[in-house]
């Protein structure tokens, strides 16, 4: 029965998911008060005070915060979960086995593009999802979201179908956080909650084919998962590298459709128009091996290795199946010429 196949997944993938608790110091999170709500609250010597029941304050004076989840990869203590799950530097972050044992994480690395980080608890001989492999999926095939649901319900399970693939979208990790953009995207209707982000969406074999990712508020029935294979490729990086490498090639730019080009008069209705984001912004990084290769502000970019760049398929996407070190080449227009440079791509730092 489907139903006798969902349920041993579940047991099966279970006990390796975690939940991550998230913890500052009580000062730290006073000195990040806004400044609207000074009048709200009460003063202390240092200035305004938070007003948090002392039970929750532990003896170093550090008050949880929030929640999120993640999943063990490898039974040394390695764990796959979101990079906004782990963001904050000034925080303190301990998982949650499924067995109620609690120990202090190390965050390996952080995906500089995705939203997924690498982090490692000092024990072994721990329960593993396997990974399995996100390029096959089918629209429609079953999949179950396991994680730590707001923080708060843990060992949460949801199931769903696969209701798109390689979706793009402009995401938030909260209300007030500047939007990501987000390509490649599981899309699923299972339920992915904010305590969910960076447990696993498997399948029916319980393999790991995504990464949740809780970034989408007001929409419901959609949440969206990132592909393993991005998640699997950071973890290769660690072994090797000690840290997680992506390329860059040092371009700030807007693809270019029909309505782009009627509004700014441009010779082509393809291609990546460069351009900075402000008035010292100019579209390319100091130092970049595009810069390095020629490139300017209000160039554009044809084509990537032969490849004819449009909405679709912008830039950023070809990198994604690059490493560092690789060489591109570039078609660029500049004004009424066109030629082609040639660019090493660097470490995305």
């Amino acid at each position: 029965m489907a139903e006798d196949k969902v349920i041993s997944t579940i047991k099966k993938v279970m006990p390796a998911v975690v939940s991550i608790a998230i913890a500052k110091h009580l000062e730290d999170l006073e000195k990040e008060i806004p400044k609207d709500l000074y009048p709200f609250l009460p003063r202390g010597p240092q200035g305004p005070q938070l007003q948090i029941p002392e039970n929750m304050i532990d003896s170093r004076g550090m008050v949880e915060i929030g929640g999120g989840s993640g999943f063990v990869v490898h039974d040394d203590g390695i764990i796959l979960t979101n990079k906004h799950v782990i963001s904050d530097s000034k925080a303190e972050y301990t998982v949650i086995l499924n067995d109620s044992r609690r120990f202090p994480a190390e965050v390996l690395s952080r995906d500089p593009i995705n939203d997924v980080a690498i982090i490692k608890i000092q024990t072994n001989k721990l329960p593993v999802v396997k990974l399995g492999d996100a390029t096959g999926l089918e629209l429609g095939e079953s999949v179950i979201a396991i994680g730590n649901a707001l923080g708060i319900f843990k060992n949460t399970v949801s199931l769903g179908i696969v209701s798109g693939l390689s979706r793009a979208i402009s995401a938030q990790a909260d209300p007030d956080a500047p939007p990501q953009e987000m390509r490649g995207l599981i899309q699923t209707d299972a339920a992915i909650n904010p305590g969910n982000s960076g447990g696993p969406l498997v399948n029916l074999k319980g393999l790991a084919i995504g990464v949740n990712a809780a970034i989408v508020f007001g929409a419901q029935n959609i949440g969206f998962a990132i592909p393993i294979n991005a998640a699997e490729r950071d973890l290769d990086d660690i072994k090797k590298y000690g840290r997680i490498r992506r390329p860059l090639l040092g371009l700030r730019y807007m693809m270019i459709d029909d309505k782009l080009k009627d509004k700014m008069g441009l010779p082509v209705s393809y291609g990546a128009l460069i351009m900075g984001e402000g008035p010292n912004d100019h579209g390319v990084i100091a130092g970049s091996p595009a810069e390095k290769a020629g490139v300017k502000e209000k160039d554009i970019i044809l084509e990537f290795n032969s490849k004819k760049l449009d909405r679709d398929h912008p830039i950023q996407d070809f990198l994604e199946d690059m490493n560092v070190g690789e060489k591109v080449e570039l078609l660029v227009m500049r004004g009424e010429k066109q030629f082609k440079v040639n660019a090493a791509l660097a470490e995305r730092k």
